[in-house]
C-alpha cells in the first residue's frame, strides 16, 4: 500500500464551500485514474457527479463518496463504498478487499485535502470515522469504526 503522494493529489473546490472552516453540509468526491495513479479530490456542499459520471466510472463504481455529519455536538466523517449491488466490475469478495486495502490512502487524502480545516479546528481531530460498505450482500453491508482523524496519518 503506497503512501499519499500529494502531488498526485488533485483537490478542487465547489459550491463556494469554505476551505478553512468547517460548514455543513460538506461532502467529498474521491476518484482515481489508473494508468497514472492520480487522485482527484472534489470537496463541496454537494458530491460531484459530474466527476463519477462517466461510463468507465459508472460500471466500476470504485468512487468514495464522504460527508462530514453532526451528532451530539461533535462531528463525524462517514466514507461511503460501494462494494456490490446493480451492474459493477468485480465480486462483492473481491471489491470489499480492494477497498479495504486503500482505505488507508483514501482517508489521508480527505485528510490532506482539508489539512486547512484541521489546522484552523483542531478539536474536529477527535471525530470519528464511520466507513458505510454498501453491498446487496449482508456479509459485505457493513458500517465500522476506523477510528479518529487524529489517527491517520498524512
Amino acid at each position: 500500500m503506497a503512501d499519499l503522494n500529494p502531488e498526485k493529489l488533485h483537490i478542487k473546490y465547489k459550491d463556494s464551500v469554505d476551505k478553512v472552516k468547517l460548514e455543513l453540509p460538506r461532502k467529498y468526491t474521491l476518484t482515481h485514474s489508473d494508468s497514472t495513479g492520480d487522485l482527484f479530490l472534489t470537496i463541496g456542499a454537494e458530491y460531484d457527479y459530474e466527476q463519477i459520471s462517466s461510463l468507465y466510472t459508472r460500471f466500476m463504481r470504485d468512487e468514495v463518496l464522504a460527508e462530514w455529519k453532526k451528532s451530539n455536538n461533535s462531528y463525524e466523517l462517514h466514507i461511503y463504498l460501494h462494494v456490490s449491488g446493480g451492474f459493477t466490475f468485480g465480486w462483492a469478495a473481491l471489491r470489499d478487499r480492494i477497498f479495504c486495502h486503500h482505505l488507508p490512502l483514501v482517508l489521508e487524502a480527505i485528510k490532506y485535502g482539508d489539512k486547512n480545516i484541521i489546522e484552523e479546528m483542531p478539536v474536529i481531530e477527535n471525530s470519528q470515522i464511520f466507513v458505510h460498505f454498501q453491498s446487496k450482500k449482508e456479509r459485505y453491508n457493513r458500517i465500522e469504526n476506523y477510528g479518529q482523524i487524529k489517527e491517520i496519518s498524512c
